[in-house]
């Protein structure tokens, strides 16, 4: 459960992305505190409901997961994990600001099995310092 909205990376490669937009609203706001029946600290970024593959628009999510059964309200949105087969990459220790840019930067160049369905990357308590932070990514795969 979280916030989100519609981008492309095109736009993110851009000044003005959406991303870090997304990020700044819900840490200044508050809203990791927000969520309802939330399950841990960990927060997690979403990739999902792609137009087509890594060139079309998707959506981009930021929240935390939620008990079974909880509903969105207050400005927040529900998305469901679907099961499935997922590349898990764990990123070197480092600035988040380089770190996930780097893992991504891997993933576009040794997946070409990726579904376009849902990725998402998991910050944990490796995560609380931005500075030196350890992220998961899950990239959807055949």
């Amino acid at each position: 459960m979280g916030i989100h909205a519609r981008t492309s990376n095109e736009r993110e490669m851009r000044p003005g992305g959406v991303i870090p937009e997304i990020w700044n609203r819900f840490m200044k706001e508050g809203l990791p505190e927000m969520v309802p029946t939330r399950i841990g600290n960990a927060l997690i970024a979403l990739y999902t409901d792609y137009e087509s593959h890594e060139h079309g628009e998707y959506t981009f999510a930021v929240g935390a997961r939620v008990h079974e059964g909880a509903e969105a309200g207050g400005g927040l949105s529900l998305w469901r994990v679907p099961a499935g087969r997922y590349w898990n990459l764990v990123t070197e220790r480092g600035p988040v600001w380089q770190v996930v840019p780097a893992a991504w930067k891997r993933v576009w160049a040794e997946s070409g099995d990726r579904t376009f369905q849902t990725d998402f990357e998991i910050y944990d308590e490796r995560a609380t310092d931005p500075s030196n932070a350890v992220v998961e990514l899950y990239v959807g795969v055949r």
